[in-house]
């Protein structure tokens, strides 16, 4: 009963940070979009 309890436990922090992890990146991506249209802007 403890190894059942335990994997999905284990499944749903995996999910958590994978999709910490997607938010991360798509706030990287907006940043950096957002630079590259300040600089063509300002260019």
């Amino acid at each position: 009963m403890s190894s059942e309890s335990i994997s999905p436990e284990s499944e749903s922090r995996t999910r958590e940070a994978n999709s910490e992890q997607g938010l991360l990146v798509a706030v990287l991506i907006m940043v950096i979009l957002g630079v590259i249209a300040i600089f063509l802007v300002t260019a």
